[in-house]
């Protein structure tokens, strides 16, 4: 076992150490969400505006695979920090492979069932004549790589987990290198338009995996892969990765959800053409990630310090943890919201080819709406992350569930029915996040409470 890693997480200075393993979480999230915006940006350059919308609607698909990957990820790295913790080496190797072999199982099955009824799910998310073509030539290239898109997740989350955080953020530097590098030759030099995007981006995912992988078989690593064997899994660390992870599938996976009630809405309201509009949710989607991807690095940082040090019983350690996490994102997303602010009309300039007035002002006009939220989201991502750090599954998923179910989904029927308008959709993702970032403020309080008289780890509930 790696004595070093170990000694990092129970030692370090908490500020230091939360910003030595969030710097490369945070610049391979930056990076990862970079692709995904040069991804779209040549897409709408080399086929237009209504092609974004077609990458839009592989989105749902591409979100349930997501959420397998981090629910599986995040469960085991929780299960896996607080077995390192209290030195309990067998459990931490029953989580690494127990992972692995579970994520390979999901992901085959969805990938498999994707592909038999890619035409009728499609149909069912909204596609229109103007853009289904686009939506499929993606997305049926780019199930190929979701298995390993996937594994890269749960292996990510395990690296970061053991300590080794620049693993982590090389393996996403990497894959968003090749993307970014090989986009351009199969969009623009070999004439592919979407489906080079998408060839280039399954190509990418390969190499990502293929190099996490490798690291995760070296003599530093504290996963102990185990090659052989695949037919066993321990079925109690299944229970406790999935009921961990399961919030974290669940806010992702009702993203996916939210999306298609977003996508109908939008063919309700949007006039006769609504592909236009279809597309400035698109782009609005891909900058969104560009914002909130390295605020998950943060927290990622946060995730492993706060599990060991809760297994060690080191309460004070885990809450100047949380406290000082807790301050960097809120700073971070006040910068956020003036980002967005400022720049929303030069970034719909960049993703117009032909300078659409409509796309344009009507897309500016709805990202300053949504980004109103910002300003209050922070807490609920701290929170739900610490819950899941501490193994508090349903308190997360309380989280979860107030932002996507209790808030958003009322709020944007209520809103578009009253409106009569699209821009009831925008105004419910802002009135959404508000109000879940004053429920989790309440939460915050009453759990860094809660903590002042913690001595025992508790069992998973």
């Amino acid at each position: 076992m790696n004595k070093e890693n170990e000694k990092l997480l129970r030692e370090y200075d908490v500020k230091k150490l939360l910003v030595k393993l969030s710097l490369p979480a945070i610049a391979g999230m930056a990076i990862n969400a970079l692709y995904n915006f040069v991804d779209t940006l040549f897409v709408a350059r080399s086929a237009g505006e209504l092609a974004i919308g077609g990458l839009a609607f592989a989105f749902p698909i591409q979100m349930i695979v997501l959420a397998i990957g981090l629910m599986i990820g995040i469960g085991a790295a929780s299960v896996f920090s607080r077995a390192f913790g209290r030195r309990d080496y067998k459990k931490m190797e029953d989580a690494v492979n127990t992972a692995l072999r579970i994520d390979i199982i999901l992901a085959a099955i969805f990938t498999v069932l994707t592909f038999i009824f890619i035409d009728d799910l499609l149909v069912f998310f909204g596609a229109t004549q103007e853009n289904i073509g686009y939506a499929y030539d993606y997305l049926s290239i780019i199930l190929i790589g979701l298995i390993p898109q996937s594994l890269s997740m749960v292996l990510n989350n395990l690296t970061r987990a053991e300590g080794r955080s620049k693993v982590a953020m090389y393996s996403l530097m990497i894959a968003a290198g090749a993307n970014i590098i090989l986009d351009p030759i199969f969009i623009f030099g070999f004439g592919l338009g979407v489906q080079g995007a998408a060839i280039a981006t399954v190509i990418a995912q390969f190499i990502g995996l293929g190099f996490i992988l490798y690291k995760s078989l070296d003599k530093d690593s504290n996963l102990k892969i185990k090659l052989d064997r695949w037919l066993h899994i321990d079925f109690q660390t299944i229970k406790e990765i999935i009921v961990v992870g399961f919030p974290t599938f669940l806010r992702n996976s009702l993203g996916a959800f939210l999306a298609i009630i977003i996508y109908k809405l939008i063919n309700k309201y949007g006039g006769s053409e609504p592909g236009i509009y279809i597309s400035i949710y698109g782009v609005i989607n891909r900058i969104i990630n560009f914002v909130f991807l390295p605020s998950f690095g943060i927290v990622q940082g946060m995730v492993p310090i706060v599990g060991f040090n809760f297994g060690a019983q080191n309460i004070k350690r885990m809450k100047d943890t949380i406290i000082y996490a807790t301050k960097i994102i809120l700073v971070y997303f006040v910068f956020g919201f003036l980002f967005i602010q400022i720049l929303a009309p030069y970034i719909f300039e960049l993703f117009s080819e032909n300078s659409d007035p409509i796309f344009i002002s009507y897309g500016t006009y709805a990202f300053r709406i949504m980004s109103y939220g910002f300003l209050l989201v922070g807490f609920q991502i701290i929170v739900s992350a610490v819950f899941q750090a501490l193994g508090y599954p349903i308190r997360a998923m309380i989280i979860t569930l107030s932002r996507q179910v209790m808030f958003f989904i009322p709020l944007v029927y209520l809103l578009t029915y009253y409106l009569s308008d699209m821009k009831g959709i925008w105004f419910a993702f802002a009135a959404a996040d508000i109000l879940s970032g004053l429920v989790s403020i309440v939460l915050l309080i009453f759990e860094m409470r809660s903590i002042n008289h913690m001595t025992f780890a508790p069992t998973i509930a």
